[in-house]
């Protein structure tokens, strides 16, 4: 018998292209309700017909302006919110439609979440240890004193002592509540974390030292991360791959670098001509492209492409027909009727 031996490259390679989570025409709508009776007069959009595979251990960035449908997809992915209609499989289980016992059995503990607001999403009442060691008793792991010393270790991880442990969240600043709902996210061990603008609500300094933080815990712990982001320069650093949302849509995705240096969709393009970049000498000045009109609203979404409305390169076949989410090169994804 043959036995052929892989390097460590084609080992990482394999690796990586393992899917993790998966969605499948994913959509979430909102109702909207009026009148006396509250009857449902429409829906908004905020994820309509997302298809995309993560792999495991990979970073992916989620970008798009404010409204796009970022948190939203983020929160029905781990069933904050209830999918309107699609699949989302995890490790190739379809979880969209377990219970909350069989959700809270077989799948809360693998996929967790960073939320944006520091200073929202910590309880002022609880200590930090009653903080984290919350899920672990949710899901009871661990003794008394092997919860107190995973506690220690999980604040020591994220780079506060564990002598912090009896403290309550007001006595922090928010970059360290920021590692606190790390430590919280990291206490059942997951595969997956969902950051959703983990960063935003910070300083630029301390935006470094909690990217940083959560790179070093990816490469300890294995981790695969859905970061949602507005900021493009931090998505630039910290990702593998970026999917660029619009309305709902899926627009592009693509590994950063094919993305950040040879954007295809026009969405695209103009979102990262607003980036400020360091130019080489006698190197061009980048075009920033303005987009016009307002963004439109989800619960009245244009026919046909979604941004024919405001594209500059738009068709009357833009106006009419849907594109296609096709591999326009390799690896590179792309919803344009120019490809």
């Amino acid at each position: 018998m043959k036995i052929t031996i892989q390097s460590k490259e084609e080992t990482q390679k394999r690796r990586d292209r393992e899917t993790i989570l998966e969605v499948q025409n994913l959509k979430k709508y909102f109702p909207i309700k009026s009148g006396v009776l509250q009857r449902t007069s429409g829906y908004i959009k905020a994820v309509d017909g997302i298809d995309l595979s993560i792999y495991k251990g990979e970073t992916i960035g989620i970008v798009g302006e404010s409204g796009c449908g970022k948190s939203t997809f983020g929160r029905t992915i781990i069933r904050l919110y209830e999918p309107t209609g699609g699949q989302i499989l995890f490790k190739g289980q379809n979880i969209s439609h377990l219970s909350e016992a069989e959700l809270r059995k077989n799948v809360r503990k693998n996929i967790q979440m960073i939320f944006q607001d520091p200073y929202a999403s910590l309880n002022p009442r609880k200590t930090l240890k009653s903080i984290i060691q919350e899920p672990i008793q949710t899901h009871r792991l661990y003794s008394g004193k092997e919860r107190t010393e995973k506690i220690q270790e999980l604040l020591e991880k994220v780079g506060l002592s564990g002598t912090y442990m009896n403290r309550y969240p007001h006595e922090f600043s928010g970059g360290q509540r920021q590692r606190i709902g790390i430590a919280r996210a990291l206490a059942l061990n997951p595969d997956v974390i969902i950051a959703d603008e983990a960063v935003s609500a910070l300083d630029v300094s301390i935006q470094a030292q909690i990217i940083n933080l959560m790179q070093d815990l990816q490469a300890e712990f294995d981790l695969t991360y859905v970061f949602i982001s507005h900021d493009l320069s931090v998505v630039r650093h910290i990702s593998d791959r970026v999917g660029v949302l619009y309305l709902g849509k899926m627009m592009e995705l693509a590994p950063k670098h094919s993305l950040f240096e040879e954007p295809l969709h026009p969405y695209s393009q103009a979102l990262l001509s607003a980036v400020p970049v360091p130019r080489k000498r006698g190197q061009k000045k980048r075009e920033r492209i303005l987009l016009k009109g307002e963004l439109p609203s989800p619960s009245n979404p244009p026919s046909g492409c979604v941004f024919h409305t405001r594209c500059p390169m738009a068709t009357d076949q833009c106006k009419v027909e849907k594109p296609a989410f096709k591999e326009a090169k390799p690896n590179h994804f792309v919803a344009c009727h120019l490809y």
